[in-house]
């Protein structure tokens, strides 16, 4: 996984719209049953090559919604955020 959407998420949308690779669906399509939108890992890019930084969390309206998760099989992901970044799900955007 690349970011992760957080429970605190309030179902607005804006994150969807701003996704260049469609790795975000709503609460409908969560997989994990979970009423909140959800990023699939292995379509998550970071927004490398598409932003200067991932465009959801630029988007979000909750602070600390979307945050920092585990490189996995993601095609892409940003080499400056920390290994200690991501193990402590750090927002992407404060």
């Amino acid at each position: 996984m690349a970011v992760k959407i957080t429970d605190i998420c309030i179902n607005c949308g804006a994150c969807i719209d701003e996704c260049p690779v469609e790795a975000i669906v709503d609460e409908d399509d969560n997989p994990t049953g979970e009423e909140i939108y959800y990023v699939y890992a292995d379509k998550c890019v970071e927004c490398v090559g598409h932003h200067d930084e991932p465009a959801c969390a630029t988007a979000c309206p909750t602070e600390g919604c979307i945050v920092w998760d585990e490189v996995g099989a993601s095609p892409e992901h940003r080499e400056d955020v920390s290994d200690e970044q991501r193990s402590n799900h750090e927002p992407v955007v404060e």
